[in-house]
C-alpha cells in the first residue's frame, strides 16, 4: 500500500510500529511483542550463513504454512527490503534472539550487532499473530490474550518435506474453539495463507503425535472448557526445531514471543 492510500489509522499504526521498533533498536524494550503495534505484521526470524540459506529458502517454499517466507535480506546486508519496513535491521530490531550452535541453543542476546557476519542471510517468515487479528476481528475470542499467557505450542508428527540439510516435526500452536466458532476460525484464516493460513488439525491431539495437551513444548498450559475442541495451526518456531536436526555451524532465531515488527498492515497480507 502506498502512503497515498493509506488512512490516517493506518498512517499512525505505521508511526507507531516504527516507534516501537526504535525502541527496541535502542535497548529501551526486550520484552513480549505481543499485544503490540496492532494492525502490523510481525515477522518469525531466521538468520543462517550463505552456504546454508538457499536450501533454507527452499524448505520455507515447500513448507509454507509453518515457514510462510515473506521477505529476505541478500548476504551479509542486515536490512530487509524497503516494502516491509524503513531501515528494518536484522541486527537489533527483535527484542531478543537465540543462537544456536551446531543445533544446540548456546545463548540468548538483545543485540546481534557485534556478532554480524558478511555472509549471513535473515528470513522473515509471517507470524500467527497477523491471522489472530483477524479471528478477533471476526467475533472469536482467544484464550491465551484473555488470560495474558503466551500460545502452547507442541511438536507433532506431521513432518516437513526436506530440503538438503533441513527437515523435522512441524510445530503447532494450540487455540480452543467451539465446534461452530472452530469452523468459522477455518473460513477466517483461509485468506491468510502467507501467515500459516488455515488450521493443520483440529480435535484428538494423539492423531498428531501429542501425547499430553496439557504439557505443550513451549507456553503456559492451556485451559480448555467443556465441548470444546483443540485447534492446531503450522507455527513459525518450526525453524528451530528443524535446526537442531540440521546443525548448522551458526544458526540465530527470535526468542518465541518477541518478534520483528514491520510496517506491512496485516489486511496486505490477506488474499
Amino acid at each position: 500500500m502506498s502512503l497515498a492510500l493509506m488512512t490516517r489509522d493506518d498512517a499512525t499504526r505505521r508511526q507507531d510500529a516504527q516507534n516501537l521498533r526504535a525502541r527496541i533498536r535502542s535497548g529501551a524494550h526486550h520484552g513480549l511483542t505481543t499485544g503490540l503495534a496492532p494492525g502490523m505484521v510481525q515477522l518469525n526470524l531466521a538468520i543462517l550463513p550463505k552456504a546454508w540459506a538457499d536450501d533454507f529458502k527452499h524448505f520455507c517454499e515447500l513448507n509454507p504454512k509453518p515457514c510462510p517466507l515473506v521477505s529476505m535480506t541478500e548476504p551479509g546486508n542486515p536490512i530487509f527490503p524497503s516494502d516491509i519496513g524503513d531501515s528494518l535491521d536484522a541486527r537489533s530490531d527483535a527484542p531478543r534472539y537465540l543462537v544456536f550452535r551446531d543445533g544446540i541453543l548456546a545463548g540468548e542476546v538483545t543485540d546481534l550487532t557485534d556478532m554480524w557476519q558478511d555472509d549471513f542471510v535473515a528470513f522473515g517468515m509471517g507470524c500467527s499473530y497477523s491471522f489472530e487479528e483477524a479471528l478477533v476481528s471476526g467475533g472469536l475470542s482467544l484464550r491465551h490474550i484473555e488470560q495474558k499467557t503466551k500460545v502452547p505450542l507442541y511438536v507433532t508428527n506431521i513432518a516437513t518435506e526436506p530440503s538438503g540439510p533441513f527437515h523435522g516435526p512441524t510445530i503447532v500452536s494450540m487455540r480452543p474453539f467451539l465446534p461452530e466458532e472452530a469452523i468459522r476460525a477455518v473460513e477466517l484464516t483461509a485468506k491468510y495463507p502467507r501467515v500459516h493460513g488455515t488450521p493443520v488439525h483440529f480435535g484428538n491431539p494423539e492423531m498428531i503425535g501429542i501425547d499430553d495437551i496439557a504439557d505443550p513444548y513451549s507456553g503456559a498450559p492451556p485451559v480448555i472448557h467443556e465441548n470444546e475442541v483443540p485447534v492446531f495451526w503450522a507455527c513459525g518456531v518450526t525453524p528451530q526445531i528443524i535446526v537442531e536436526h540440521a546443525k548448522p555451524s551458526i544458526c540465530i532465531t527470535h526468542k518465541p514471543g518477541h518478534m520483528l515488527i514491520t510496517d506491512r498492515l496485516n489486511t496486505e497480507l490477506a488474499d
